[in-house]
């Protein structure tokens, strides 16, 4: 019987990596996780966590305005401070960064502040040279910010900076049109800067229902969001006044402060060893898995976004939890990819989950759509000429709910109850025979004609 130092060593502790340490250990095992940056990973660290954060603070500018509205005097203009809140942010993210170490220490896993790269398929070998043998090994070292190919590319930044800005920039351009380019677009509107979003194509947010996000691009581009498609990078010019000079496809060239580049991520597995195992890669440079997050070497699992299944945090700690429980639990679990809700936190945001009005029709033919396009009360005293728009997506035969699909103030919160709906299988009957709660915005699920 093979000797190793622990039973399952982790690289990268981020939100997949340090549920799976953590249930693992609760189960037993004797658990190390290699984190070369901090604990926390993507979604806490440079994410999900700190970007909502900056969201709230960029809702503050229209709540503001609106404010007058409902009988509050506020100072016009009013002042910001991007320093205070970037600070502030980052205070939050140290104190989630520490709650994270705390529960790995609490169940006595070992955290190892170096990064460790595959050398067989039971070791690995840390930044300091050190060894280590684990009988598994879990991959969940996460993605990175892809960045083009195009001369100058070194001038522009990418989400991981924007949190670390020493001022907000008057003029930027987002490379992308994904949530990210589109989030960080509403974001730094918001505080103030002329944003030019650029995408290679001639739609955003591929993947989200049609009719949803064509809405989304009307209303960015009455608030005044620029947006130029067809548009790939052709190179960037850092000019004498410090400002970028863009040269554009289809376009003529831009000047702005900035340059983030949002165009998609890739797992990081570059230079990561795991050839010596013999795991294979896709096309993209993601670790090849089965439905147990096994690898094509058997003692190596991987699971979150270096697997480019879907990337979302609560998908990358439920394949943490299944892969602890399954291994460790005596508790066979895999992960339903179906019904997975997804959010835009734009500005407004929008939200959906289940197939589009597309997707249902390519699949099920006979489709029933039903909708709601309505401005919400709070806009209406406020003189916003902005509307919100549901859709219900149902198979024509059935009723079946198939998809819902939202843009509208507050619908990411929405769209979680809508999920269990949607995932338990309910018809636009069992809507329809439920009382509206009036007056709300989610009134309008259960009133769609």
């Amino acid at each position: 019987m093979p000797q190793y130092d622990y039973d399952l060593f982790v690289l990268g502790a981020g939100s997949g990596g340090t549920r799976a340490s953590r249930v693992a250990a609760a189960h037993g095992a004797r658990v190390a996780v290699a984190e070369e940056y901090r604990v926390g990973g993507t979604c806490v660290i440079r994410g999900c966590v700190p970007k909502k954060l900056l969201v709230y603070g960029a809702h503050f500018a229209e709540d503001l305005r609106d404010a007058q509205h409902f009988g509050w005097d506020v100072p016009s203009p009013c002042s910001f401070s991007w320093q205070r809140l970037r600070d502030n942010v980052l205070k939050e993210v140290d104190r989630i960064n520490g709650a994270y170490t705390q529960t790995l220490e609490t169940h006595k896993v070992d955290i190892i502040p170096q990064r460790a790269v595959v050398t067989g398929p039971n070791s690995v070998r840390l930044a300091d040279g050190t060894e280590k043998t684990a009988e598994r090994i879990l991959v969940a070292v996460g993605a990175h910010p892809a960045i083009p190919e195009c001369p100058g590319h070194e001038h522009g930044i990418t989400s991981n900076e924007a949190f670390h800005l020493d001022a907000v920039p008057k003029r930027i351009l987002i490379a992308g049109a994904g949530y990210i380019a589109n989030e960080f677009a509403g974001i730094f509107h918001q505080f103030g800067a002329h944003v030019i979003l650029a995408n290679r194509s001639q739609e955003i947010l591929r993947g989200y229902d049609a009719q949803i996000r064509d809405r989304l691009l009307q209303i960015s581009m009455m608030k005044g969001i620029e947006f130029k498609f067809d548009a790939a990078f052709q190179g960037i010019e850092k000019l004498e006044d410090g400002c970028l000079k863009v040269s554009l496809a289809n376009h003529d060239p831009v000047i702005v402060d900035c340059v983030m580049f949002a165009t998609g991520r890739r797992p990081n597995t570059e230079g990561l060893g795991l050839e010596s195992a013999g795991v294979e890669l896709d096309e993209m440079g993601a670790i090849k898995v089965g439905d147990d997050n096994r690898s094509t070497c058997p003692s190596i699992y991987a699971i979150g976004d270096v697997t480019n299944r879907i990337q979302l945090t609560p998908v990358a700690i439920r394949e943490g939890q299944a892969f602890a429980d399954t291994v460790y639990g005596g508790k066979p679990t895999t992960v339903d990819y179906e019904c997975v809700p997804a959010a835009v936190f734009s500005h407004p945001p929008l939200a959906g989950v289940g197939l589009t009005e597309a997707q249902a029709r390519r699949k099920l033919g006979s489709v029933k759509v039903y909708s709601s396009d309505f401005r919400p009360m709070k806009n209406v005293l406020a003189g916003r000429n902005e509307r919100a728009l549901y859709k219900m997506v149902c198979d024509g035969d059935t009723g079946r709910v198939v998809g819902i699909h939202m843009i509208g103030p507050d619908v990411p919160e929405i769209i979680q109850a809508c999920a269990v709906a949607v995932k338990a299988g309910l018809t636009k009957a069992d809507f329809d025979a439920t009382v509206a709660l009036h007056p709300s915005m989610a009134e309008e699920l259960v009133l769609m004609r």
